[in-house]
């Protein structure tokens, strides 16, 4: 398991190729989602985010997070990289790359990990909007509501 926080950009797929031809071996599947700035937000133009954390806090709810996913789904590995900082719209924001033996414990973990980080991990948002207002992100976009 490995969590980065970073506050300068980062390339996804060079961090899952890095990852995985670095860390791992003897895995069947992986499920990856990333997450990338929207150029909007509830009926707004927003031009770019500022997103904080707490350092010590965010990573250790991380981890938590990512320890309940391995007690559902046989997860072999997990990547999560997260930025923070100032961030503008098409840059990725969170990537959660999970590695298991087959691909439905993969999609179930992913699924679950971002769920979670999107719920309860302490990341704040602050939106720069086109009119060049600052508000800060009072809520998530819903979630995953199963049918």
């Amino acid at each position: 398991m490995t969590i980065l926080i970073r506050s300068e950009g980062f390339d996804p797929w060079q961090e899952i190729q890095q990852y995985q031809n670095t860390t791992l071996s003897g895995f069947g599947a992986t499920s990856i989602f990333i997450g990338t700035m929207r150029d909007f937000n509830d009926g707004d133009s927003v031009k770019a985010m500022t997103l904080e954390h707490y350092s010590g806090m965010t990573e250790k709810q991380l981890e938590k997070i990512i320890a309940e996913a391995k007690q559902q789904w046989a997860v072999l590995d997990v990547l999560v990289v997260h930025r923070v900082g100032k961030i503008c719209p098409n840059e990725p924001i969170v990537l959660v790359s999970v590695w298991t033996m087959h691909r439905g414990d993969a999609f179930d973990a992913c699924r679950y990990i971002m769920e979670a980080l999107k719920s309860q991990a302490p990341f704040w948002k602050k939106e720069l909007l086109s009119t060049d207002e600052e508000r800060w992100v009072t809520h998530n976009t819903d979630g995953y509501k199963p049918s």
